[in-house]
């Protein structure tokens, strides 16, 4: 895996306060689950792939425009929650 730096980002991006905001969106997006990845995972956290997209000129500021959508429910196994019983 590439160590992805700040300047291959901002080949793509204007400023380093543009790629905060973009990376940040586009990380959230991955995390939870609501935009695939458009390039292939290599074990990386959702930050360091938003890095990777943006350096590779896949993401732009137009994800800004976009929501970031909430993760959908997902059952926990081995967490239950019970109410007290009534007497």
């Amino acid at each position: 895996m590439a160590r992805v730096t700040v300047e291959d980002c901002l080949e793509n991006v204007e400023n380093r306060f543009k790629l905060v905001m973009i990376s940040t969106q586009r990380a959230r997006q991955l995390a939870r689950g609501s935009r695939d990845a458009l390039l292939p995972w290599e074990n990386d956290k959702p930050t360091v792939m938003a890095l990777r997209e943006i350096a590779e000129g896949l993401v732009d500021h137009t994800v800004l425009d976009e929501p970031v959508e909430a993760a959908p429910m997902r059952m926990r196994t081995g967490m239950e929650t019970s109410l007290p019983a009534e007497e």
